[in-house]
């Protein structure tokens, strides 16, 4: 699959699904790589031109020295489309995905047809927090934050349930450059999106997890509300709802990316 260039950065790239297809292009979460969809991947590729990619600093993407932005994300992805001849694209982002897709929506409005923000914010009044998770990272390691991360990602009884589905996202977290973690943290506390992304026109939908200590459901529920008529899904789910619940996540993308 292909090494796209993106101002210096190598960002890579996979493609699947009929050349013809409408394009859907996926973000990943912090800390995570493109396969973090690949229990939807398969059935959405019969549907869509699927386009995944490792975010700068994550799988196997280059790791610039940060900190990052939410805009250096964006064009991160404008790269990528115009690499691929691609000029307009149905949008699916989880977490820090959902936050590009909030700067796609609001300042690419061109190059977007239909967004999907899912388990997502817009604004962290409060940063201490990210202040403390990356100083921990920094002197203990991704390692020895995964155990904490994954009880903010997936409910207990997912954890207990799935042990395998869990310790892939672990895999992908710990496999993370420290410097691209640190980077795309700085990213994720700085985002401000108060004034934006009621700017956003394209027909949207906004995923929350009943159960996401990360996102927290009224998070959500006031980028739905500051959307004029996006639509409000939930999730009985934690943070990583397209892993928690597989089926339902990808049945809810589909019905609200197909319809017409």
């Amino acid at each position: 699959m292909p090494m796209i260039d993106a101002d210096g950065c190598p960002i890579n790239v996979e493609v699947a699904g009929p050349e013809g297809a409408p394009v859907l292009m996926l973000s990943n979460s912090l800390g995570t790589n493109l396969h973090m969809w690949d229990d939807q991947a398969g059935e959405w590729a019969k549907h869509f031109r699927l386009i995944r990619y490792d975010r700068r600093g994550h799988g196997k993407s280059g790791v610039p020295k940060g900190p990052y932005s939410m805009e250096r994300f964006g064009r991160d992805v404008i790269a990528v489309a115009d690499a691929l001849k691609i000029k307009k694209f149905n949008w699916c982002g989880l977490s820090m995905g959902g936050m590009v897709g909030q700067w796609m929506g609001a300042n690419a409005r061109d190059r977007v047809i239909r967004l999907v923000l899912s388990n997502t914010h817009y604004y962290y009044a409060d940063k201490q927090p990210w202040h403390d998770r990356m100083k921990f990272a920094e002197e203990n390691g991704l390692a020895a934050l995964s155990g904490p991360q994954m009880e903010r990602w997936f409910t207990k009884e997912f954890r207990e349930r799935a042990p395998a589905a869990v310790n892939k996202v672990v895999a992908m977290f710990t496999a993370t450059k420290l410097d691209g973690f640190l980077g795309c943290c700085a990213a994720v506390r700085d985002i401000d999106f108060r004034a934006s992304t009621p700017t956003i026109t394209a027909p949207t939908m906004v995923i929350v997890g009943s159960k996401d200590p990360a996102t927290l459901p009224e998070f959500g529920e006031a980028i739905h509300k500051m959307v004029k008529g996006s639509k409000l899904t939930v999730i009985e789910a934690a943070h990583l709802s397209n892993i928690e619940q597989p089926k339902a996540y990808a049945d809810a993308v589909l019905n609200f990316l197909t319809q017409k």
